[in-house]
């Protein structure tokens, strides 16, 4: 027999602990006589039943609840179970990840989600002799072997901010960015001359798409100038620049869209808060081991040390 209370529903096979739970919760609905009438159970059974202490795995699942939901908000509420997972291990919090599932619905904590990437057309080849060095293999080695790059638009009502990055294989982080109201090549070049600042990218490859800034003599001839190579995927295949897409996908789901921005200024606060705020410092990254771009690069300068 169902029983129903304020629009859920109880089976007689459940547990007698379980309808005193239902009780608890419903009480401020419905008169505690009432439902033990409802439900087949006696008033001084349940109220024998709240008198106990709690056992100690509710109070283990009611503890890592609250550190679930720190870490869900810290994460600005885009940290789903697996990351969530693991920043409570980097805290010292052994559980498993479906424990951290289960209590994150029970808990409804629903990340925000990527909206998947459609390309447009599908041109195959080289291009212009430009070749594809990367072919989909987006870790490295060593910082400053193999960076990304792509522009994408952010809207306002003063019109499109225009955002180019340079993403590091294998830190996972932007090294280099650079906003405009426009897309002209200049854009690209500042964001590649800002990744270039402050380390040595000499023998690195640049990998993008087969955009029109991209693929310009005037880009060209300032990666020669940093003694970088340049790569291009194909034509609106996203996989051969998925890094990238990755990233821009994480930037408007993750942030952006949460905002209406009146003016490009308002909006490269946003791209600046989470790019620096956020995504660099204190994002844990899948591609990384879930670990933090600062966390591999210091683990990378002390292996020299080391060596």
């Amino acid at each position: 027999m169902d029983f129903p209370v304020s629009g859920r529903l109880l089976r007689g096979r459940d547990s007698v602990r379980a309808r005193f739970e239902l009780i608890d919760a419903e009480k401020a609905n419905h008169t505690v006589a009432a439902m033990c009438a409802w439900l087949g159970v006696s008033r001084s059974g349940y109220y024998e039943w709240r008198g106990r202490p709690a056992s100690a795995t509710a109070r283990r699942r009611e503890h890592l609840k609250q550190l679930i939901t720190a870490v869900f908000e810290a994460s600005h509420e885009t940290y789903g179970y697996r990351r969530v997972h693991r920043a409570l291990a980097r805290r010292g919090e052994e559980c498993s990840a479906e424990l951290v599932r289960l209590l994150m619905r029970e808990l409804g904590l629903v990340p925000v989600q990527a909206r998947a990437f459609t390309p447009t057309t599908t041109e195959q080849g080289d291009f212009r002799g430009i070749p594809d060095l990367v072919r989909r293999d987006f870790t490295a080695p060593r910082p400053g072997l193999k960076l990304v790059g792509d522009v994408t638009y952010i809207p306002t009502w003063e019109g499109f901010l225009y955002l180019a990055t340079v993403i590091d294989c294998h830190s996972k982080a932007v090294v280099g960015w650079a906003m405009a109201d426009h897309y002209r090549t200049e854009l690209v070049v500042q964001a590649i001359r800002n990744a270039a600042h402050d380390h040595d990218r000499a023998g690195c490859d640049l990998h993008a798409d087969r955009g029109s800034n991209y693929i310009s003599d005037t880009f060209g001839q300032v990666l020669a100038e940093l003694g970088m190579r340049r790569s291009v995927g194909r034509t609106g295949v996203c996989f051969d620049n998925a890094m990238a897409e990755s990233f821009f996908s994480a930037l408007k789901n993750e942030w952006l869209k949460r905002y209406v921005f009146t003016t490009r200024a308002k909006a490269k606060q946003q791209v600046i808060r989470y790019i620096e705020g956020f995504y660099n410092l204190r994002r844990l990254h899948s591609g990384a081991e879930y670990r933090l771009p600062l966390e591999v690069l210091n683990e990378y300068h002390e292996q020299l040390i080391a060596a």
